[in-house]
């Protein structure tokens, strides 16, 4: 109860009033609200940062797909990426949804994602997808929820969507962002990260970095207020930096890069 109270307390008015949150005209408000917070608008580049620096050796004749894009602005940083997303979003290239991806094979360099696999049903049906599409030498990159005992303590008990480390690969219930398990990328290249391997034998695990242990935190995400002036974040930077060694216990996200190999 006592964190429901401080969680009213730091509501932004604006989100208060979104009763669906799968109604594709919360966008605007969404929008706007990243658009008035530098501190998150500034951690969503650095992410497209992150994601784009890992595709510089992708081939180049493919196209390269941001999967939920949702209210991003990734196209302000890399105009040449398509955005997609399964609601039909004011200003998004492509609706589809992502367990039948209207592609060809072979015709995608990359897919690029920011919490979306944990919203995937049918994690196994959505590789199965992006490897069809994917050109050889073309990558996966994502960045997800860490299970991490800083992320674990904050999920549990401040984020409203579920996190569940015993769960499956997906769920049964929900709407494209009200179904949710926090902890499916964790699940699968954590503690099933054999299975995967076994499944999917051409989507090399290239690296998964955790990081991020405050910024996203301190930045209020989409539904808070912001809990620092905006100066404060390269401050805040340097602070992630220097404790990065400890990024296995307190980071709160982490990229996994995929590459379709022979």
């Amino acid at each position: 109860m006592a964190n429901k109270g401080l969680l009213d307390r730091l509501r932004l008015p604006e989100f208060t009033g979104i009763s669906d949150l799968d109604d594709p005209n919360n966008i605007h408000i969404i929008r706007n609200i990243i658009k008035r917070k530098p501190f998150l608008k500034k951690t969503y580049e650095s992410f497209y940062q992150d994601m784009l620096g890992r595709c510089i050796t992708v081939p180049p004749a493919g196209d390269f797909i941001e999967m939920g894009s949702g209210a991003g602005f990734i196209k302000k940083v890399a105009p040449h990426i398509i955005t997609s997303d399964v609601l039909p979003y004011d200003g998004v290239d492509l609706v589809f949804s992502a367990l039948d991806i209207p592609l060809k094979d072979s015709s995608v360099s990359a897919f690029l994602m920011i919490d979306v696999l944990h919203h995937v049903k049918d994690s196994v049906r959505f590789f199965e997808e992006m490897q069809r599409c994917l050109k050889t030498g073309g990558k996966i990159v994502m960045i997800e929820p860490a299970n991490t005992p800083w992320s674990t303590f904050i999920y549990t008990r401040f984020h409203h969507e579920p996190f569940e480390p015993g769960g499956e690969w997906g769920f049964d219930e929900g709407g494209p962002l009200t179904g949710a398990n926090m902890a499916i990328p964790w699940i699968i290249f954590f503690r099933d990260m054999n299975l995967f391997a076994s499944k999917f034998p051409q989507l090399k695990v290239c690296s998964i970095q955790i990081h991020t242990p405050f910024r996203y935190l301190l930045s209020g995400g989409l539904s808070l207020r912001q809990l620092l002036p905006s100066s404060f974040y390269l401050g805040i930077r340097l602070i992630e930096w220097l404790l990065s060694p400890f990024n296995p216990y307190i980071g709160m996200f982490m990229t996994i890069e995929l590459e379709k190999i022979n």
